[in-house]
């Protein structure tokens, strides 16, 4: 709305691949807008729908698999603090679920080193690593611990997100006493470089991955990052939906 755009928001019974098959529904709306911004469980099925609509400019606004837009958002972020980005290192600590695959994968890209520390059974896919791996410039490494601490050392930004991930909620109690050790703390604030910050993609729990202390803390850009998410995705648009697009 505020690029003078016009806003359609699908209800959901729309029930994407039940109610409906993808295609169709992809289809339908190619016929009808300009773009479609879809956040959804299923990689699998945003990927489907892109497809089967080439005409249609497609946003992954939040899968299972990764989180683009949060990306963006988040280095934004970092350059309105830094200014310049590479050479620096980000640690993320816990799931290596969606937020963490992009994160890697902007990185690499931005020449920003980035390490990531998950218990066993938690860590980034052999996919991403791989992705970043062949998108990495100017040197940016990606690196995997399993001690929090080793992780944080020397870093310029801590990065953390819930430790239940969507879709895996009935996995609650077993991730709370997995993740406990990783926690963004005090005790591991004080372990990056003097001046480091503090993100988190939000929603927080504030006394579960982060302390109450680090989240309040002059430290924290989290609500930057939220009021980013909101630039970021303008400027997205623009560029999908400009004249000279492809």
């Amino acid at each position: 709305r505020e690029l003078g755009g016009n806003i359609v928001a699908l209800q959901p019974d729309v029930g994407l691949g039940t109610r409906e098959a993808v295609a169709d529904i992809a289809l339908s709306l190619e016929r009808w807008v300009d773009a479609a911004v879809v956040r959804t469980y299923s990689h699998r099925q945003l990927e489907q729908f892109a497809l089967s609509a080439p005409k249609l400019h497609v946003i992954n606004a939040l899968s299972d698999d990764e989180h683009p837009c949060q990306a963006l958002a988040d280095f934004l972020t970092l350059r309105e603090h830094w200014g310049e980005l590479r050479g620096r290192t980000v640690a993320y600590l816990g799931d290596g679920n969606n937020v963490a695959s992009s994160l890697a994968q902007a990185a690499a890209a931005l020449g920003v080193h980035f390490h990531v520390a998950s218990p066993d059974g938690y860590t980034l896919t052999n996919t991403v690593v791989q992705r970043a791996t062949n998108a990495a410039r100017y040197g940016a490494r990606l690196r995997l611990f399993t001690e929090a601490a080793d992780a944080v050392a020397g870093v310029d930004a801590i990065y953390t997100d819930t430790w239940v991930s969507m879709g895996r909620e009935a996995e609650t109690s077993v991730r709370r006493q997995v993740f406990t050790p990783y926690q963004v703390n005090d005790g591991l604030m004080a372990l990056a470089k003097p001046g480091a910050l503090f993100m988190h993609c939000l929603p927080a729990h504030r006394g579960e991955e982060v302390s109450h202390e680090v989240f309040e803390s002059p430290a924290s850009v989290v609500f930057d990052q939220a009021e980013n998410r909101l630039h970021c995705q303008k400027a997205l648009l623009m560029m999908l939906l400009s004249p000279a697009a492809p």
